[in-house]
């Protein structure tokens, strides 16, 4: 008798728990969905040597074999990404087998979106994966930030590099269990610290957020922690900690208590200190085991600082990073 081609794979650990019709239809691209299904209804597709289901759970080493030919598979599977043309200037500031982060300079997205879909973080980030063969032809998984900041915010952004890390360390972000902490340079002479709890609500023109005046108009609920670091002629130095999430949050915020981010013109920041953007960078990001990372600010940010006379009270995080 004729032995039926097969093609025999291992499922790595940043697929387990992905269902098997999910699996394949990243895995076979190519492959109409139609046809995965009949594959997997007609016994075509085993899993540890028994029959799979559609909605069976795939575990990390499960052996699966596919009834195909191994020409076919290659013809259907996907191919891992190129990434010609991408940017590898990327700043690292820790990775092993579960995380990586890394500090996002200020002009540069986190995601592609309709104007910039190549060089983006995720796709530098993507692409420093490939280059060190940790993107491989069978991995349907794609590492992704848990958090994302604005094209022209910077500092610490964190990635799941495989699908378990990712799901626990956004149900972390979700239950507000990490702590984020921000600093800016803002206009106007401010002191102490305190919360702001303005409720916040999108607008439907160019994405804007704007406060809500009155709780029962509705929004969402948003606070932010405050400590002012100290005040210039001009401008303030303000820590900032994300205590909840909201598009815009910080800028929104601080422009509703009358001190918007340099450089903020979106929400109420003329231009200055030589910059035309907001002057805002995610400094520090601790995870609820106590894992701590702190991220430098670019030299265009200490610039703006030394101008505004606010350089002395640059804070000191003596804590060791992980």
């Amino acid at each position: 008798m004729r032995r039926m081609n097969r093609v025999e794979l291992v499922i790595a650990s940043e697929d387990s728990g992905k269902k098997l019709h999910r699996f394949l239809r990243q895995s076979l691209p190519g492959m109409p969905l139609s046809g995965i299904y009949r594959m997997i209804r007609v016994g075509r597709v085993k899993i540890n040597g028994k029959k799979g289901k559609l909605n069976s759970l795939l575990a990390a080493g499960d052996q699966l074999v596919l009834f195909m030919s191994p020409e076919d598979y290659q013809a259907l599977k996907k191919e891992p990404p190129k990434f010609l043309g991408v940017s590898k200037d990327l700043s690292i500031l820790y990775e092993d087998d579960a995380l990586l982060v890394v500090n996002k300079p200020s002009g540069l997205l986190t995601h592609p979106d309709g104007k910039e879909q190549k060089d983006t973080l995720v796709n530098r980030v993507l692409s420093y994966l490939h280059h060190k063969g940790e993107l491989t032809s069978m991995r349907t998984f794609l590492p992704a930030p848990v958090n994302r900041l604005d094209r022209n915010t910077s500092g610490i952004v964190l990635f799941g590099k495989d699908q378990s890390s990712l799901r626990i360390l956004t149900g972390e972000i979700r239950e507000r269990r990490v702590k984020k902490t921000y600093l800016g340079i803002v206009w106007g002479k401010w002191h102490g610290e305190g919360e702001i709890s303005a409720r916040l609500e999108k607008q439907s023109d160019a994405g804007a957020v704007r406060v809500q005046v009155h709780e029962h108009e509705g929004g969402l609920a948003a606070l932010t922690r405050y400590k002012v670091l100290g005040s210039g002629a001009a401008h303030s130095l303000v820590q900032l900690e994300l205590v909840s999430g909201r598009t815009h949050q910080l800028r929104v915020h601080l422009q509703s208590v009358g001190h918007p981010l340099v450089g903020d013109v979106k929400y109420g920041g003329e231009p200055g200190l030589g910059v035309r953007h907001q002057l805002l960078h995610a400094l520090t990001l601790e995870l609820p085991g106590g894992q701590h990372w702190q991220a430098p600010p670019s030299e265009e940010f200490m610039m703006a600082l030394r101008q505004a006379g606010l350089d002395r009270y640059w804070p000191v995080d003596e804590r060791p990073t992980s």
